[in-house]
Formats: structure tokens, C-alpha cells, sequence
């Protein structure tokens, strides 16, 4: 018996078949091989096709299929995690009518502090866990004033995973988890919040019916099983955005449990039982995947929106036929602090955890007659490290106090170099995992189609790859409060 993952990513889309007793992945692959490019038709604005992500899903399930590891007849049930706070609108005939707003896009940033203003710091903090910021909701009010047209069009509203569920089945549905994601969730009232909607004059029935997290949200359609090679009739039995369902890939799912990814993104995601807030919405609160009214469970999440996309920059602007290992390789033989090499990695929107202020990527302390590509590439490396810290010490103000930290081996934590320099910087150990997205998508799904009795039977299997120690954290603190400083200054002005 096999279970399907989707991770629907910003640069590309990831499958993986896990086998339902092993808990272990079968078979894995992405595509497109090459970045999915993002859309700026304008500063700020960061937008993708639905219909792109859905052209390579399918190519991904078929790439799959192909590897003849398994009975693509087999899987019993279909799981998927997306990237987080896009908005999607479709028509009655669930007809796409625009390309999606996704999550590092600014342009809402305006109309979120006016709402924040509007409906109370206070009241929004404490009944929505954040200030509506760039979120889907105020995405969907930046159509609605900007786009008029196309906003009397829209039937509903959806997430990236919304919007992938919706073609493999044509029902619509969504989550607290995903609603929340959106900052259209009131904790306090349990219920759609009225402050979200009035402020911004928002129709409700363009939410999607709401069900549980860990459940069907349609069955696959005969026309797609035939094309897919899949039987008609399995359920997509769980939808969950990448962060929440990256700490469920780690089993991060209990209060005071960590999880961190350094993707296109970096993030830090710790579980919490308390409907906590950041005063300045610094960080955020989202319902995780295991909440409910009854037993709380959130997510407080720290995202920062460069880090792997400045490096993947960096590798295409400087060394474009080179390979990460291969980067990763030169960087670990430049000494410890680059020697003073540092750079800003925020160059890919407004950034939350700089109170939504935008300063983009630079580098700093470049001296042409010293530094070589060892030093860009360990500086890059570095300075991300540093965010992450920076970042980190914000969720510590908020009473959020990691004794270790839960991270797949993927992305950035491929590099020996960035995986110890990201323990050092932050002074927390490491543990790595071999479980990536997809793979926590296809275990959510067993659950949510009861072939598992809950998460705990899902990770039984679930082992340490690697715990990691810190060892150089007295080097790095001077050069982590230079990089502070600078990072200030640039606040500042």
C-alpha cells in the first residue's frame, strides 16, 4: 500500500511515494529539473501561473510512475503541502482568472497596515495572532480595488494546495490551518473572522467550504486516475501549507518542538499551546496542523524571504555551471567570517521579521584585492546563517526557547558548512532528518485517510540522520553583532 505527496514549491514541484508500512519514501523526484521563474511585473510583486503548477504536478506523477519503483495502481490516498499564503481565484467554472499573488509578493503591505490600524492592533493581535500584513486576505482586497473586474468574477478564493486538490477531484475546499494562514481566522470566535471581511468588504461565500485538516477533500476524478495512471475515487486526505506540513515531516506536531527549512525561504517553526502573538507582528501565529478549539496547537513561524533564493542568485550570477555541492565545496575553504565579507539576504520582498520593510540585497565590506568566490559563497552562507539568528532571537522574546531544532536534509542544510554554521550562530544543536515535504505530505495523508490512527502511528519509523553540535559559536558571536549593526543601519535610513 503506497501514499502520495505533492509539495507544490515555489521552484518547482516535488513527488514522493512512501510506502504505507516502511513509512519510507520509495521513490521521490521533482520538475521541472530548472527553477520555476517568479513573475515581477512590478517592484515588489512576485506572482506564478496555477496552471503551470498543475501542468508539472502531472509531469512530476508521470516522471514518477516512470521510475517503476511501484504500482502507481497502489496508492491509496494523495497528501500535499504548498507554498504558503498565494491566493488563486477561479470562477464558477473553476476557470482561473488571474495569475496567483504568492507569498513573497508586497504589494498588499499598505493595505494590511491600514487594516491593522483600522480594526486595533490590540483586537487583531489578539483575535487574529498577526496584523493582516501581505497575507492572502489583503491580497485579495489589493484585487478587489485594483482589479474590479476580475474580483466581480471570482466564485472562490483558494491556497496554492487548494487549487491543486481542486483539479485532481473539482471540489473546493479548505482549512482553519489554511484560513488562518490567510489571517481570515478569529481564534477567539472560532469562526471566519467578521473584522477581515467588513474592513475590507469581502464576500464570504467566496471562502471555500471548511473541513478538517486530516480528512477527504475529494476524490480523484476518473479523467485525471486515466491520465495519471492512478485509481479513480482515492481522496486527497490532507492540505497543508509547506511550513506546517514541514514540521509534520519532522514530527513537529508538540508544544516546544522546532522545525527549520532554508529553501527559496528560510523559516524557523516551533509548536506552541498558547494563541500567542509578536506585539509587532514580527513573527507569526497560524493554526498547525494538529489544532483544534479544544487542544491548541500553533504554529508561531519566523520566515524570511531571501536567504536560498540569494544563493541561488549568487550561484547564477557568479558561477553558473558550477553545482551547489560544488559551491558548497569552495565556500568551506574560506576561513570563518569570510574575512569580513557580509551580505544582506533580503532581497525578495518586504520582509515580516524586519517589520515588512524592504532593503534589499546587498553586500558589504568587499575588498577586491582580497576576496575571491570561496569568500562570497561561505559569506552568502554566513550572513543567512546571521537572519536566521536575528530572527530566532525574536521567537526567544516571544518564549519560544528551542533546546534543538528539526531539520531535513535538503536545501541549504545539504551543506555541511551551513548546517554547522547555522548550530554555531544560533547556539542550538541540529538534528537532521531524512523526511523532506512530500514525504510529510504522503504520511498526512495516511492519516487523513485512516490508514494510519494518528500521526504518532504515522512516524513510528522516524530516526535521526545526524545530531549536529555546536563548536564555533564564541567565533562567530563578533561577527554575528557586526553584521547586526549593519543590518541596523540600513533600518534606519
Amino acid at each position: 500500500m503506497y501514499l502520495l505527496g505533492i509539495d507544490i514549491g515555489t521552484s518547482s514541484i516535488k513527488v514522493a511515494v512512501v510506502d504505507a508500512t516502511t513509512q519510507k519514501s520509495v521513490a521521490t523526484v521533482q520538475y521541472p529539473e530548472e527553477e520555476t521563474p517568479i513573475k515581477s511585473l512590478a517592484t515588489g510583486w512576485a506572482e506564478q501561473s496555477p496552471m503551470d503548477w498543475w501542468h508539472n504536478t502531472q509531469q512530476a506523477i508521470l516522471k514518477l510512475n516512470a521510475l517503476q519503483l511501484f504500482n502507481p495502481k497502489e496508492i491509496k490516498a494523495i497528501g500535499i503541502g504548498y507554498q504558503m499564503h498565494g491566493l488563486v481565484v477561479v470562477d464558477k467554472n473553476q476557470e482561473v482568472l488571474r495569475d496567483s499573488i504568492i507569498w513573497c509578493d508586497s504589494r498588499a503591505v499598505d493595505l494590511g497596515n491600514q487594516a491593522f490600524d483600522s480594526i486595533g492592533h490590540e483586537k487583531s493581535l489578539s483575535t487574529l495572532l498577526n496584523s493582516p500584513g501581505n497575507f492572502t486576505a489583503s491580497k485579495l482586497a489589493w484585487v478587489k480595488q485594483n482589479e474590479p473586474e476580475i474580483y466581480s468574477k471570482i466564485d472562490k478564493i483558494m491556497l496554492p494546495g487548494d487549487f491543486i486538490a481542486m483539479k485532481l477531484t473539482g471540489e473546493i475546499t479548505t482549512s482553519i490551518s489554511a484560513l488562518s494562514e490567510g489571517v481570515f481566522w478569529d481564534f477567539q470566535q472560532n469562526q471566519i473572522s467578521e473584522d477581515v471581511l467588513n474592513h475590507y468588504g469581502l464576500n464570504k461565500n467566496v471562502i471555500p467550504e471548511i473541513r478538517p485538516l486530516f480528512s477527504s477533500h475529494g476524490q480523484v476524478r476518473e479523467s485525471v486516475a486515466s491520465s495519471l495512471g492512478l485509481t479513480a475515487g482515492i481522496p486527497v486526505a490532507y492540505k497543508a501549507g509547506d511550513q506546517p506540513n514541514n514540521a509534520l515531516s519532522l514530527n513537529v506536531l508538540q508544544p516546544g518542538e522546532v522545525a527549520a527549512t532554508a529553501g527559496t525561504s528560510g523559516v524557523i517553526y516551533g509548536v506552541s499551546d498558547q494563541l500567542t502573538y509578536d506585539k509587532q507582528s514580527r513573527v507569526n501565529t497560524f493554526a498547525h496542523v494538529n489544532y483544534s478549539a479544544e487542544e491548541l496547537r500553533t504554529g508561531v513561524l519566523l520566515c524570511i524571504n531571501g536567504t536560498g533564493s540569494m544563493y541561488r542568485w549568487a550561484k547564477h550570477t557568479f558561477a553558473p555551471n558550477l553545482s551547489y555541492n560544488e559551491l558548497n565545496h569552495i565556500a568551506s575553504q574560506a576561513p570563518i567570517g569570510s574575512k569580513s565579507l557580509k551580505a544582506l539576504p533580503f532581497g525578495n520582498g518586504a520582509e515580516r521579521m524586519l517589520n515588512n520593510k524592504y532593503t534589499g540585497a546587498q553586500f558589504v565590506g568587499i575588498d577586491l584585492n582580497t576576496h575571491e568566490q570561496s569568500h562570497i559563497f561561505r559569506g552568502i552562507q554566513e550572513s543567512i546563517a546571521f537572519a536566521f539568528r536575528y530572527g530566532l532571537d525574536i521567537m526567544r522574546e516571544n518564549e519560544m526557547q528551542p533546546t534543538v531544532i528539526r531539520a531535513g536534509r535538503a536545501n541549504l542544510f545539504l551543506s555541511d558548512l551551513f548546517a554547522q554554521t547555522f548550530v554555531d550562530v544560533t547556539n542550538t544543536p541540529v538534528e537532521l532528518y531524512d523526511n523532506d515535504g512530500s514525504v510529510g505530505a504522503a504520511l498526512g495523508a495516511g492519516v487523513g485517510a485512516g490508514i494510519f490512527s494518528s500521526t504518532t502511528e504515522a512516524f513510528t519509523n522516524h530516526q535521526v540522520l545526524k545530531y549536529i553540535e555546536p563548536k564555533n559559536t564564541q567565533a562567530y558571536e563578533p561577527i554575528y553583532q557586526d553584521w547586526k549593526e549593519i543590518l541596523i543601519r540600513q533600518l534606519k535610513d
